[in-house]
């Protein structure tokens, strides 16, 4: 465990997530976790505001951990939505409303918001990050091309920043990068040093 992380070396570290993604991002960290998924039913109020469901998810998957935890372990949840005009973008069921999210994003800015939920035997808490991200007018056969490529129906909004469409299609971005992947590793870093 590195210094700057040594309250941590007692402790163990749940990942509560089967993201490639995340678990890639968090290894960045250099910390040691395990990956611990629990399957959650993601039903969103009908009457939430867009801004508030991902940390609603985030928790619920947390509060899906009632008394499972250990006395030396953290859990992190996590989850991302991406917001336009609006409305949340899920996950697409498939291709055609996958091409319907992205033609929608297309040349316009849409908001990607993360929210991240640490939990331990004593205490809960949540940290969010807001990226606003533009995309230049698509095509429709690139559209076509990155949903048959890449298949992105498991990610918020149709689409992996980290991929062809995201090395094509944004023109600009306001906040973090690592949000938009869906973990803001600066909040993550500055909470597991606060973590003791």
């Amino acid at each position: 465990m590195k210094p700057f992380l040594n309250k941590l070396k007692d402790k163990k570290i749940i990942l509560a997530s089967n993201s490639p993604r995340r678990q890639e991002l968090l290894k960045g960290l250099e910390v040691e976790f395990e990956v611990r998924p629990n399957a959650v039913e993601e039903k969103i109020p009908g009457d939430m505001k867009p801004e508030f469901v991902a940390a609603y998810l985030s928790k619920l998957k947390a509060d899906s951990f009632p008394d499972e935890l250990k006395e030396n372990e953290i859990l992190i949840t996590s989850d991302t939505v991406v917001i336009e005009d609006g409305h949340v973008l899920g996950k697409p069921s498939n291709e055609e409303e996958a091409f319907d999210m992205l033609k929608s994003l297309s040349g316009t800015s849409h908001i990607v918001m993360t929210a991240v939920t640490f939990k331990d035997k004593k205490r809960q808490i949540t940290v969010e990050d807001e990226t606003i991200v533009t995309f230049r007018f698509l095509e429709e056969d690139e559209i076509w091309h990155y949903i048959k490529t890449y298949q992105p129906l498991d990610k918020a909004g149709a689409y992996g920043i980290q991929e062809w469409i995201g090395y094509i299609g944004v023109t600009k971005m306001e906040g973090s990068y690592f949000n938009v992947m869906g973990f803001p590793l600066h909040l993550i870093y500055e909470q597991l040093k606060k973590w003791s």
